[in-house]
């Protein structure tokens, strides 16, 4: 099948950009990677009016390390991200997930931020934004405005994204120091999309966070105190919290049992490598 007849847009500059996303309004999208949308495209499971290329927009394409946190552009690759020098000291835990993303050949095209854009619950970038407490920056023609990863993501495959408005740039804190991170995932094939995906933060205090994706419609977080003797009942209480259901991957019930066992594996992982 054949995508449905749409105006394209190949934008030289942001202004030109905004403009197209604002005349197009709701019946618009931004294109960048496509490996997400070309597909849904291709089975017309999305059919815009409207394509506004930004891959030309040299603004989108940079990274910047500041003193707290790391910006990506929305026209960054994830194959620039993944052989960024600074990566591993920047951000450990998006150097340990990102190999994890699809495969080699769609890392070298896909973006960052299309990941973003795109929700798939099951998703590995979307999982580090919320579990590192992250934000996404949205622009239209006359407002900008910055989400807080947690509130960004709406349900799957929905966000807070606004008709005529486009992400530029998502933002990651730098982790504290004395702090350990860590990702595990189980997939049918490694670079299929997540059966159960844990990402942790161990933090200086002893205190630790598990963000599971895969499972809920949004990626969830659990909260641990320092040392706690009830780890195995907290897990599984939190399991059952995520209302898994059954389809052609895995049951409800072997995804809570990877919660629990994924889910212990990788927080003690990230306790035992804090610097």
């Amino acid at each position: 099948m054949k995508p449905a007849a749409f105006d394209y847009v190949a934008a030289a500059e942001m202004g030109e950009a905004l403009e197209a996303l604002h005349q197009g309004g709701a019946e618009a999208r931004v294109i960048a990677g496509g490996q997400s949308l070309v597909p849904m495209l291709n089975m017309r499971l999305a059919s815009p009016a409207t394509l506004v290329d930004i891959t030309r927009i040299a603004d989108l394409s940079r990274i910047e390390e500041g003193t707290q946190a790391a910006t990506i552009g929305a026209g960054v690759r994830q194959v620039t991200l993944e052989r960024w020098p600074g990566l591993s000291r920047a951000l450990p835990l998006v150097h340990a997930a990102i190999p994890w993303v699809g495969h080699a050949q769609t890392r070298s095209r896909g973006t960052i931020c299309g990941s973003i854009a795109h929700a798939d619950p099951s998703a590995e970038l979307p999982l580090c934004l919320i579990a590192l407490g992250g934000s996404v920056t949205l622009r239209r023609r006359r407002r900008k405005r910055e989400v807080a990863a947690r509130d960004f993501f709406l349900g799957m495959m929905s966000t807070d994204l606004q008709p005529g408005e486009m992400i530029t740039a998502i933002t990651l804190p730098k982790p504290a120091g004395g702090s350990g991170h860590a990702f595990r995932e189980v997939a049918r094939r490694h670079g299929d999309f997540a059966i159960v995906a844990c990402a942790a933060i161990a933090r200086p205090d002893g205190t630790a966070a598990l963000t599971v994706g895969g499972v809920a419609d949004t990626p969830r977080t659990l909260d641990l105190p320092a040392n706690p003797a009830d780890l195995d009942d907290r897990l599984n209480e939190f399991a059952w919290h995520l209302h898994a259901r059954d389809d052609l991957h895995a049951t409800a019930r072997y995804r809570r049992d990877l919660v629990r066992r994924l889910g212990r594996v990788t927080i003690e992982e990230a306790l035992s490598c804090r610097a």
